[in-house]
Formats: C-alpha cells, structure tokens, sequence
C-alpha cells in the first residue's frame, strides 16, 4: 500500500469509522438479538480463508505450483529469538509458493511489501517461471504466515523480527546462492537481510524499496512543516500510536470489504498507472486482500518502529550504502512515489555493481501496473545468469536507465 497517502487519509478515515459505528449501532437496535452471534463473526477470516482466497486469486496462474507451510520452529515465552517472543510457544510457519521451473533455473525469492502478501505478484508469477524456479512467501505476521503477537519495542527488535525469520525459512528451505527480489517494504528488509548474511545472495533486485531517506533530509523538510499544522499533529499522533490502515478495515466490520473494493478498483482500475485489471482479476484480488488485511493483527505493527509519519526509515538505507555486498537492481514505475533518486544517492557510495530501471506506465505496484514491462527489467537484471554473453545484452526498448 502506499503509506504516505495513507497516512494522510487516516484523520478523515477515523471519523468515517466513528459515523458508521454510530449508524450501525442504532440499526441493530432495531434487530432482533439473535442476529447479533452473526455481526460479531462479520469478519470472517483465518488462515484457512486466507489460503482459499489465494488459491482462488492463483487459479489465474497456468503454471503449477506447490503452496506449504515451512515449520521455522518455536520458542517458549521469553525466548532470546525475539520474534518468538509471545504469549504462546506455538510453531511458527511462512507461507510458501513455489513455481519450478528447469533443473539449472536460477532462483528467485519474492518479498512483498506493507499491507500486501505473496499473491500481489499473481501477474509475474507464469512468465518469470519460464526463465527461474520462482518462491514467494508471506512475511512473519503476513498472509497465511503465522500471526504471533507483536512485541517488538524498538527499530532493532522489529527488522530482527523480520530478518531473522526470513533466515530461519531460509534454513528450512535449504536455500543459498539465490536471487532476492523485495517490493516496498520488502524490498527495506530484502536490504537489511542482504548486509547481514550476504554469503547467500547472488543478487539483489529491489522494487520501489523503501527506507532510503529520512525525514530530517532538508529536501524532506516539508513533513516537518505539515506536523506544525492541526491536521499533521492528529495523523503523526495516530501514526505513533501505531494506529494501522488495518485496524480501518476491521473497526469497519461489515464495510470493510467494501473499502477493500473501492481501493482496489480504484488503484488497479479507474487510476491504474498501466494495464487495468479485468473483472475477475479485480473480484480475486480484492476478496485476497479483504483476508489479509482484516486476519490478527502482527505484522502489521511493525510500522511505527521502522517508519515516521510520512512514510520515512528511522535507520535509512542510505546510510549503510558503502556497507553494500550484493550487486543491486533497483526498479521504478515512472509514476512511482517512492523517488528513484534515493537509490542514485546510495550508489554513490556503493562498492558493487548497481543499476537503476524506471518501467514507463506503471506506479508503485509497477508489477502490476506493467507486468511485462516489470518481467523484461527483471530479465535484464539477471542476463548474467540468464544468457550466453550477458555484456552485449541491451537494455530493453521502452525502459529507461537512471
């Protein structure tokens, strides 16, 4: 989801919320008390929901595919693994797609990003298994992962949470020497799992990442400005207060897949940057998205540690660009709002090879807005591992080196 605009719409959303409560709470007054088991399962989610609603939405997928759920373990109340730190010592599992391809197909590992999970790349997943054997999972707290209490307190616990989970899938999973492509917000933890266990990334491919600039950069400063106002005080109060999108959906019980729809026929309809999606597509999508945005809470609350309001990295990548290991892609849509600038500013300072592709007619979810577009800048950034004489490879028409 795109935070920013989100974070500017929470002050108006919450009085939506408190309006609607307020309707729904006099209609059913007027009902008979036997409706009321029915309105409080309005949200019916689970995991099980979750996992038919993606096998529903990867019904549009030729290829074959293998969906699991890899055991990363478990850890008792008060464990030292601080992602398992919780009120239950439960296993825990990543949801896990898989699309083989041939034996000698390199692999690739598909992060999503905030507020979206592994089925958002279902436009990718047939044509980049034609050239790799392609995995996809479900962060820690995402998806059909598991969904453990948040306990997280600080920056350093939070992206632990995440990187060392990925680390143990990736143990499960027996996996090295592989290709890790991140969107958003994964693309930030693709990051920050690339400079601490570098040995297993062959390359890195990051897609509209966040977290390369603060909010104290002076070309940010016009956040600090909008804080002063009345307006910019409420909203970064509801963001400190780890009030989440999510919680919206849910606070809105029976007109939560309704917001759902709106955003999704909106942002992949109406005001798509690229292709549009068709009727079923949408329909799939947005019942996907419904599950996994209104499932337990977890994850999620992983965004005030990592982000201020606005969207902007308490620990900026930019910082640690010397620090760089992995050869790197970075991938723009051109009406992305995550500024491709951030990632001319990192090379600056990298010491490993790095380039920058912007995908014309496409925003932040560029993989969707033009996915073939998205699939040939992928192509281009894998041609050393993908064809006989890599240097004389041209970049493909349409998209554009920054």
């Amino acid at each position: 989801m795109n935070l920013r605009r989100l974070s500017f719409r929470m002050a108006e959303e919450i009085s939506r919320t408190a309006e609607l409560r307020s309707s729904a709470s006099t209609a059913t007054k007027s009902k008979s008390k036997s409706l009321w088991p029915s309105v409080l399962r309005w949200i019916p989610t689970s995991t099980d929901h979750i996992i038919a609603a993606e096998n529903r939405l990867l019904s549009l997928v030729k290829t074959p595919y293998v969906q699991e759920r890899v055991n990363i373990g478990s850890g008792p109340p008060g464990s030292k693994v601080r992602w398992f730190r919780s009120a239950s010592n439960e296993e825990r599992f990543i949801n896990t797609v898989t699309f083989d391809s041939k034996d000698d197909s390199p692999t690739v590992v598909m992060v999503h990003g905030y507020g979206a999970s592994q089925g958002f790349f279902f436009r990718n997943f047939e044509a980049l298994a034609s050239r790799f054997r392609v995995i996809a999972i479900d962060q820690l707290g995402w998806g059909g992962s598991s969904r453990p209490d948040f306990t997280c307190k600080s920056t350093e616990e939070t992206e632990a949470w995440f990187i060392d989970s990925f680390e143990e899938w990736r143990k499960a999973k027996n996996l090295s020497n592989f290709i890790l492509l991140g969107h958003s917000f994964g693309g930030y933890v693709a990051a920050k799992y690339a400079l601490q266990h570098p040995e297993h990334i062959k390359h890195l491919i990051l897609v509209g990442p966040a977290g390369f600039s603060s909010s104290e950069d002076a070309k940010n400063e016009w956040i600090m400005q909008f804080k002063t106002t009345w307006k910019g005080a409420i909203i970064n109060h509801l963001w400190e207060s780890n009030f989440t999108p999510q919680k919206l959906i849910r606070g809105l019980g029976p007109w939560g897949p309704k917001i759902v729809r709106g955003y999704t026929n909106t942002r992949f309809g109406a005001r798509a940057a690229g292709t549009t999606l068709n009727e079923d597509e949408s329909q799939l999508l947005t019942d996907y998205v419904y599950h996994t945005l209104a499932a337990k809470a977890s994850g999620e609350l992983c965004l005030k540690y990592i982000f201020s309001f606005g969207a902007f990295a308490r620990k900026p990548l930019l910082q640690s660009a010397s620090e760089w290991k992995v050869p790197t892609t970075f991938i723009y849509g051109y009406q992305d709002w995550m500024n491709y600038k951030g990632a001319q500013d990192a090379r600056k300072d990298m010491k490993v090879p790095c380039e920058i592709i912007r995908v014309p007619e496409a925003g932040h979810f560029v993989f969707i807005d033009n996915p073939e577009g998205f699939h040939s800048a992928v192509l281009y950034a894998c041609r050393r591992f993908l064809s006989p004489d890599p240097d004389n490879e041209s970049l493909p028409q349409g998209l554009t080196a920054a």
